[in-house]
């Protein structure tokens, strides 16, 4: 398969332009279609043994149950307690288990499918501004990054928001091309929704689309000015409408957000997902930590996901360890420095044409073609740096929270890859060779040392400089010079850039990784038989089971659907007070509590099982953990209910 990247010479044998370009349309499609289909492959295969997020599925499993539950977010059944975001995506994956099940597959399956469209949605947008060549190459490079491959095989929102910012942008780039406003507050909309979806990380790339706007969009200043006021309104207006429309309903009809200081998903959003995860403050619980001292080489794909994410620094994005490791994204990041920045400079600067798809002919830019590109190297010149500089030094971070920016990685190496593969020019010549030549030994640094994959990265940095080369020899042909030499360097470089990644990617599908997390996971003998037990025992009672944490208990309301009432939320800020717990007891709606935590002589203030209602539970509630089989001091009887 050959991708034009620059037109051949006139031959007198040669077909009409119209039979070329429809010729060069069907590769790239073609091209595009195999790309989608990898992209698909990398995020199905296996897609069952991934392990779920029970805490996001204790939700879709209460919301599926009425439309108060729905609309909310609500965590367990009865609706007391919600989520800490807005439940749009969740609403998707409710739609989901609706129509073909409740299962490990169907909860995933809409990251999954916004995964294998944000391939196709970033050619689109990089296709209109760079050509084919770059849009094909940035596809490849967002289908096969690891980061992006296993938080879209994981039950969290974040690819979604990501495809929804994405499919923005090629809203943005339609209304440059025809000056309509619809495209423009359809792209405000969009980002709205992105908002709903995952709240502050999409901000990320507001700014960066916002340059765009302003830089791309005809006519005199005042009138984009204006434009861009009244996409700033319709952003607001959707951003804000599902916090605007929980105001709506009678506070007592309103569940509590978990996370938040007051029960209101306005703090919950702003506060908990916001100013606390900036600083680090956000008290989620932690997991053990894998120390791996002077044994990395030889530990786990587990215990390689156990490792922290190293602390903040400059070269955060690209250490060799944790889950957040170089294999993941820095290999591509450092590609799309090294390449796609002098690829930005150049198109910024130069009138001639830099793209694939420029005829020969052609000796400059139009004005509207060089507004897009201006407009559009300004818009992932933000977008990146905005990713890089909050990343590394955001105290809380999560791989999946990289999706923010990981388009922006993948169209500057695209962009940058199919720059420098053009055989004109020195300057494009040595700065390919030196970045294929910085990959292959970053790569090995971090392999720690030479595998399988670092030896086809390296053969196939060295058939790119070879086809280099060739594509820079007078006496070769014209069509092998400008077709075939340059394809030839791009295919090369894409393997040499790409393999590593792949081979992550091919681990942490075989090892089944997620990003996703595991809060509320109870071990599955654990609830098999605390299910078992309060199912036998809980006689007409509401609750299935008082629960001393909000998160701490998920993975049993996924499996049997019932009303839990929730002792404690993040913090271990009271939700049922001990006199509210008394009332219901005396009424029968709750039998039993489940204390999966223990307070010690010195109990952090931070622990649920040190709150006033688990202390109240140990002091006057009965321990039958071992009728239920479980270990001790589990599972109490409540005082005052009978057996």
């Amino acid at each position: 398969m050959a991708i034009k990247l620059r037109q051949p010479e006139a031959a007198p044998s040669a077909p009409p332009a119209p039979a070329r370009a429809a010729r060069v349309s069907t590769y790239q499609w073609a091209a595009l279609a195999l790309i989608t289909l990898g992209a698909a492959v990398l995020r199905l295969v296996y897609i069952g043994k991934v392990s779920p997020d029970p805490f996001y599925d204790a939700a879709v499993r209460s919301m599926s149950l009425s439309w108060h539950n729905f609309f909310f977010g609500a965590f367990e059944p009865s609706g007391s307690v919600s989520i800490d975001k807005p439940p749009v995506d969740l609403w998707l994956q409710v739609a989901s288990v609706k129509l073909f099940g409740f299962s490990s597959t169907t909860l995933k399956l809409p990251e999954v499918l916004a995964g294998i469209a944000s391939a196709p949605l970033l050619f689109a947008v990089v296709r209109k501004i760079w050509g084919p060549a770059a849009g094909l190459a940035a596809a490849v490079a967002l289908a096969v990054l690891p980061v992006d491959v296993i938080t879209s095989r994981s039950d969290t929102m974040d690819v979604v928001m990501m495809a929804l910012i994405l499919l923005a942008l090629l809203f943005l780039v339609h209304a440059a091309e025809t000056g309509r406003n619809r495209w423009l507050l359809a792209a405000a909309a969009t980002l709205g929704v992105a908002f709903d979806v995952k709240l502050l990380e999409s901000l990320v790339a507001v700014p960066g689309l916002a340059v765009f706007a302003y830089l791309a969009l005809p006519g005199a200043r005042p009138r984009r000015l204006a434009r861009l006021a009244a996409a700033g309104a319709v952003y607001v207006v959707v951003a804000l409408s599902w916090l605007t429309a929980t105001l709506l309903a009678p506070a007592h009809d309103r569940p509590f957000a978990i996370g938040s200081s007051n029960g209101s998903a306005w703090n919950a959003a702003f506060v908990f997902n916001g100013t606390e995860r900036l600083g680090g403050k956000s008290p989620e619980p932690q997991f053990t930590v894998y120390q791996p001292g002077h044994h990395y080489p030889t530990a786990t794909q587990s215990e390689r996901d156990h490792i922290p994410i190293v602390p903040p620094s400059p070269t955060r994005l690209l250490a060799r360890i944790g889950p957040l490791s170089g294999e993941r994204l820095g290999l591509e990041l450092l590609v799309a420095l090294l390449l796609g920045t002098p690829a930005l400079i150049w198109g910024l600067r130069r009138r001639e044409p830099d793209g694939p798809d420029v005829p020969d002919e052609e000796t400059a830019l139009d004005a509207e073609r060089l507004r897009l590109r201006r407009a559009g190297a300004a818009c992932l010149g933000v977008w990146m740096l905005a990713g890089i500089f909050l990343f590394s030094a955001m105290s809380r971070l999560h791989p999946r929270y990289v999706e923010a920016f990981t388009p922006a990685v993948a169209a500057m190496l695209g962009i940058g890859l199919a720059w420098a593969v053009i055989p004109r020019g020195r300057v494009r010549l040595a700065i390919l060779l030196g970045s294929l030549a910085i990959t292959v030994l970053y790569a090995e640094r971090l392999l720690y040392g030479t595998t399988g994959a670092w030896w086809i990265g390296l053969f196939a940095a060295l058939g790119a400089t070879t086809f280099a080369l060739l594509a820079r020899l007078p006496s070769l042909e014209a069509d092998l010079r400008s077709v075939l030499a340059p394809t030839g360097t791009l295919v090369m470089a894409l393997i040499a850039v790409l393999a590593v990644p792949l081979s992550a990617d091919v681990t942490a599908i075989d090892n089944h990784v997620t990003d996703a997390g595991y809060v509320g996971a109870l071990p599955t003998e654990e609830q098999r038989l605390l299910s078992t037990y309060l199912r036998a025992h809980q006689g007409t009672a509401k609750y299935e089971v008082a629960s001393v944490s909000a998160t701490g208990i998920g993975s049993l309301i996924v499996q049997d659907a019932r009303p839990v009432l929730v002792l404690t939320s993040y913090g271990s800020r009271v939700f049922t007070s001990v006199p509210r717990l008394e009332r219901l007891i005396a009424e029968g709606q709750v039998r039993y509590a489940f204390l999966n935590a223990t307070c010690g002589r010195h109990g952090s203030a931070l622990n649920p099982a040190c709150s006033a209602p688990a202390k109240w539970v140990r002091a006057h509630g009965t321990d039958v953990s071992s009728q239920a089989g479980l270990k001790s001091k589990l599972l109490w009887l409540l005082p005052g209910v009978k057996p």
